[in-house]
């Protein structure tokens, strides 16, 4: 508060009441922004900087450079970065940042998450070796110089913990690519609204007798590029008295121009919407700069600017003046003391030379240098250096098997590289935390989606809408995880929404991780649908011996109040078992036990974990569902050394085989049911095979192995293929 406060006391105290408003109402906005948690874009850009010139070209320009190219940006300011952002952008650029610890640990697990970052510097106060150039800052104190060096150092800390830089010239890009491994040139453009003041100033640009040569400098340290001019200054001065001076922001008058202080207009720091105008009131612009890396690595705005409002430029034939400016064609280059002396004369003597290069020069920035006109070629290496991102529109984020299938894809494609979003349907955006890392969600109904997406996928029926209507979705997929038609009784309108979601007509891809699936989607709608087998952890479902001795512990698992997961017929198996002999428990992620049931442990809502445990502790498995895409627990009994007997389904017929790694009953048959299970108890030799080959099932199920089946599903399909 004390740094804000004063802020606005200097803002009120040199620039004025107008300026104060303005700036006060930026900020507002600003914050605004930092606090919005409801927009998904592309890229946001923490500013660092104070000064508002650098931060205009390279903050707000570029905001606007990259949502004309496509990309929605946003901006906000360094102290009000949280790691919350993380999760509402694909990349970030970091415009003269110094490191501090939010920003550190903000690079690191955005990082972690596949995001990609970018450090934006317009000057090379990223390394003492370049600053000590500066002759100005001699005049610190030791304090302040401490605390400026401290600055640059940090900055440095966070240009090398970056990915990739963007810069503004040739030099900056040479010596940057010491401390990250590419960097891409961004020349500092004018802005949409540059442009209309520089036509509206154009338009009133009124005529004058006197020539009038223009210095306009942006800081103090500007001071020693004006000694570099002065004799040439002096001598037009005393040879034309039509000729006048005008300078303007902070810059010292030489003693030795005290003589023509008649003819000197001195003007001080405007906003920059006044420039324009302040600008096109000069007939020569002067850029002199003096001969050193530090400069050499500036930017040539001010050709830019005076090119807008049709004022010639004369600069030094260095950095980015010597690569922008054709010589004495759209500008005049100076190497020496007499080179100016001479150019500046022509420039004075010479009027239709003069409008020649000023005309010249409008014509080649105002169709090249404008933030409209410049914003293919940066939005296209940010493009290409995100990484690509795959968001999972869930109905609900509580578990289940077929979020858990989701969270395991999930972990398996950020190993990969991939950006990869929960979008959750229901009201919870709570992240979740998962063995494979963090998993980002985003509430659906509380986001304005203006980011693209390489891939979004649905993963029910209910959520196939929503990936039809989001907009900037490159690939868009169902994974279809069962036949969704059949969760509901006959004539529930359900029925008929989940069923057309199976015969869309728009570009949507199939995906599963059940051949049954895969099957009844060629069958019965035919549609393509690529396919990737279903894993297990075995890590999370160990092997643990079974004794089979004294009470046999029998597991029902599944949700009672889903009718398909017929948990009631498994119930009614165990009515016929003799209590004596046998322990009932019930392992169900939703529903509570129904009052007939017989339990004598129930576990409800067990983190999956957990899981694994509630499988050892248990002999034999009783999976009595109708409807199943991929039915796990089997697997997952299988996995642990327990035993199954089940109903045979589309989801698990696809590795479980009857006498060989389990036991089938008849669906309904109660009596088969209660038999098998009798069998498996009075049977030593049976168990031991059902146990062996079932273990053998699972391990060809281990997740490692499928990896490349699972990555493959998310592949993006050339053109070609």
């Amino acid at each position: 508060m004390k740094r804000i406060t004063k802020k606005a006391i200097n803002t009120l105290k040199n620039e004025g009441i107008a300026s104060f408003t303005k700036k006060s109402i930026n900020y507002v906005k600003l914050r605004t922004i930092a606090k919005d948690k409801f927009i998904f874009g592309d890229i946001l850009i923490i500013n660092g900087c104070t000064l508002p010139h650098p931060q205009r070209y390279r903050v707000d320009h570029q905001v606007e450079q990259l949502r004309a190219g496509g990309l929605y940006t946003d901006r906000i300011n360094y102290d009000t970065l949280t790691l919350e952002k993380i999760k509402y952008y694909r990349g970030f650029i970091f415009y003269r940042c110094p490191i501090t610890p939010i920003i550190e640990e903000f690079i690191k697990k955005a990082k972690e998450e596949n995001k990609t970052i970018f450090y934006d510097i317009d000057d090379l106060v990223i390394d003492k070796k370049y600053t000590n150039t500066i002759k100005y800052l001699d005049s610190m104190t030791k304090d302040e110089r401490a605390l400026y060096d401290d600055g640059v150092e940090r900055m440095q800390k966070t240009l090398k913990m970056c990915d990739y830089a963007i810069t503004t010239t040739e030099r900056l890009q040479k010596e940057l690519t010491n401390y990250v491994e590419e960097v891409y040139i961004n020349r500092n453009v004018a802005s949409e609204r540059m442009a209309e003041i520089s036509l509206e100033v154009l338009r009133n640009k009124e005529k004058h007798d006197d020539i009038i040569i223009g210095y306009l400098s942006g800081s103090i340290t500007h001071n020693p590029d004006v000694e570099l001019i002065k004799p040439a200054l002096i001598k037009m001065m005393k040879k034309y008295n039509n000729v006048k001076l005008k300078l303007v922001g902070e810059i010292e008058l030489p003693i030795e121009l005290e003589q023509f202080r008649d003819r000197i207009i001195i003007e001080p720091f405007v906003d920059w919407e006044e420039l324009p105008a302040i600008i096109a009131s000069i007939d020569i612009n002067l850029a002199p700069l003096e001969d050193s890396i530090f400069n050499e690595a500036k930017s040539e705005n001010k050709w830019v600017e005076a090119a807008l409002v049709k004022t010639a430029t004369i600069a030094s034939n260095i950095g980015a003046f010597k690569t922008m400016i054709n010589n004495n064609i759209d500008g005049v280059l100076c190497n020496n003391a007499s080179e100016w002396e001479q150019s500046l004369e022509k420039l004075i003597t010479d009027q239709e030379y003069r409008e020649e290069i000023a005309n010249n020069a409008y014509n080649r920035v105002i169709k090249n240098n404008i933030t409209t006109y410049s914003s293919h070629g940066i939005s296209k290496f940010i493009r290409s250096k995100l990484k690509r991102n795959i968001a999972f529109v869930l109905p609900t984020t509580n578990i289940s098997g077929g979020v858990n299938v989701i969270i395991r894809h999930i972990g398996m494609l950020k190993k990969a590289g991939y950006d990869v979003t929960v979008i959750n349907m229901d009201n919870n955006n709570t992240d979740l935390e998962s063995k494979w890392g963090i998993v980002r969600v985003l509430k659906s109904h509380k986001m304005k989606f203006y980011g693209h997406f390489n891939t979004m996928v649905a993963s029910l029926w209910a959520t196939v809408d929503f990936v039809k209507k989001c907009p900037n979705v490159k690939n868009k997929m169902h994974l279809v995880q069962n036949y969704e038609t059949d969760f509901a009784d006959f004539g529930k309108y359900m029925r008929i929404e989940a069923n057309a979601t199976y015969s869309d007509d728009t570009n949507i891809k199939y995906i599963t991780i059940s051949k049954w699936c895969k099957e009844w989607l060629k069958d019965k709608f035919e549609k393509e649908c690529k396919y990737a087998p279903n894993g297990i952890d075995l890590k999370q479902f160990e092997f643990k011996k079974r004794t089979f001795t004294g009470k046999l512990k029998v597991l029902i698992e599944g949700n009672s109040d889903d009718y398909y997961k017929n948990v009631d017929e498994s119930f009614k198996i165990v009515e016929k078992l003799d209590k004596e002999k046998y322990e009932i428990h019930f392992l169900s992620y939703q529903g509570e036990p129904k009052k007939w049931y017989y339990v004598d442990k129930f576990m409800h809502k067990v983190p999956y974990e957990k899981v694994g445990q509630v499988y050892q502790d248990a002999d034999i498995l009783i999976k009595s569902s109708i409807l199943e895409s991929f039915s796990y627990p089997p697997l997952e009994m299988m996995a642990t050394g327990g035993l199954v007997v089940v109903a045979p389904n589309g989801g698990n017929i696809e590795y479980i085989k009857d006498k060989d790694n389990c036991l089938f009953y008849e669906p309904g048959n109660i009596e088969d049911a209660v038999e098998k299970i009798e069998q498996l108890r009075n049977d030593k030799k049976l168990r031991e095979k059902l146990i062996k080959n079932g273990l053998e099932t699972a391990k060809g199920r281990e997740w490692k192995k499928i990896e490349k089946d699972i990555l493959n599903l998310y592949k993006e399909k050339k053109d070609n293929e």
